[in-house]
């Protein structure tokens, strides 16, 4: 059966439900795993620090990721400069929490109270989020609770997990109809 007569479970979100943030990002397909995912949710996607990778257009074209365009993509020097800048774009001044994601939480991402325009912050793949801002900040970190004998998700794989869980708190995905 040809793909444009299958229908699809849809939802549509508000404009720029939650900000992604990823601090110093060192995996190239998980980057666009998450760009892909901002793309479909409507997420600006925020890129900290030092890359490692290139995201120019040629980089990007040559790994396939037609949907890159679709991402409302920023990119800051530090994770500072980029709570500046998320604080500054908003329109309506209403204070927006901010989640860091560790897998050194001691509160589960279960537990946390996700509001419309929320930040979700995530570390790097091989190390996460810096400790002395997860020691500062402790009380906005929370985690995925690990079932097995992992230490920790794929990066791509817990944004995803987090970011739905969010968008279900804000009652986006009730709303989800089916389309032909």
């Amino acid at each position: 059966m040809p793909t444009s007569s299958v229908g699809r479970l849809r939802a549509v979100a508000p404009p720029r439900p939650f900000h992604l943030v990823l601090v110093e990002p060192e995996i190239p397909p998980n980057t666009g795993n998450v760009g892909r995912l901002c793309a479909a949710t409507g997420c600006p996607l925020h890129l900290v620090g030092p890359l490692g990778f290139r995201i120019d257009e040629q980089a990007v074209r040559r790994a396939g990721l037609d949907y890159w365009p679709l991402v409302e993509l920023h990119q800051h020097r530090s994770f500072a400069e980029a709570e500046l800048n998320i604080r500054a774009a908003r329109v309506d001044r209403t204070p927006r929490r901010t989640h860091l994601f560790s897998g050194k939480a001691k509160k589960s991402y279960l537990d946390a109270e996700f509001a419309l325009g929320d930040v979700l912050v995530f570390g790097r793949e091989s190390v996460g989020l810096p400790e002395s801002l997860l020691e500062e900040r402790a009380g906005e970190t929370v985690g995925i609770p690990m079932l097995g004998q992992v230490r920790s998700l794929n990066l791509a794989n817990t944004v995803s997990i987090a970011l739905y869980e969010a968008l279900r708190q804000i009652g986006v995905l009730a709303a989800a109809r089916f389309e032909e």
